[in-house]
């Protein structure tokens, strides 16, 4: 199915790249410049693969929103900007969610974040066919036990409030608040996170870091 659709949209969720207040696993391997741009990179990164989706609507949501970088960012694909609203991870995510499929007048949403390079735009158009098939929620579950994407065609608070966010079975308590629910789901590949140097050094290894380094995204 072809994202055509002007009832689909693509949030992107990014922290503006301060050093010293992204990656900071990663400081102890790249310094906390080298860090933050690294995570400025991974962005841009994230932004290609999502354009590449062919979703018709796609919404930068960040923290904070009025950064140059950020500005700079959204200006190149012409996109709407968002700060980025609530405490912690799970209210940020669920005020976005909220807004696009009830304020916004979307029939789906789906919303990435910027730390998982492998994410590719066919990661995206599945999700958003499951949704447009009948699925209340779609996956994209990581090795961490966390998730890279998440997308709904309805919003409920309860997949979002008391959430280890960061840790390991943000995936399990994500998938019991599913099941009482009564939600039909479904989760595709599981992918990994880049956070701490081992991920880094997988990274390398794997001949992924000339394409974040490029800024042109996946191409699948």
């Amino acid at each position: 199915m072809s994202l055509t659709s002007p009832l689909d949209v693509v949030l992107v969720f990014a922290k503006a790249p301060h050093p010293g207040r992204v990656k900071t696993r990663l400081v102890p391997l790249l310094g906390a410049e080298g860090s933050s741009a690294f995570h400025a990179q991974l962005i841009e990164h994230t932004l290609a693969t999502a354009h590449r989706a062919d979703h018709s609507t796609l919404e930068l949501h960040a923290d904070p929103a009025d950064d140059e970088f950020i500005r700079a960012c959204a200006d190149r694909y012409a996109i709407k900007l968002v700060q980025q609203q609530g405490g912690d991870l799970g209210a940020r995510m669920q005020n976005a969610l909220h807004a696009a499929l009830h304020h916004g007048a979307y029939d789906t949403a789906v919303l990435i974040g910027t730390d998982c390079p492998a994410l590719a735009p066919s990661h995206l158009r599945l999700a958003s066919n499951a949704l447009r098939d009948g699925d209340d929620a779609v996956f994209v579950p990581t090795e961490d036990g966390g998730y890279a994407l998440i997308g709904l065609r309805r919003c409920d608070p309860r997949l979002f409030e008391d959430i280890a966010w960061g840790g390991a079975d943000v995936m399990w308590q994500t998938r019991e608040r599913l099941n009482a629910l009564g939600w039909r789901w479904s989760e595709l590949q599981k992918l990994w996170d880049i956070d701490r140097p081992p991920d880094y050094e997988r990274l390398l290894a794997n001949g992924m870091l000339e394409r974040i380094e490029s800024g042109t995204g996946n191409s699948e």
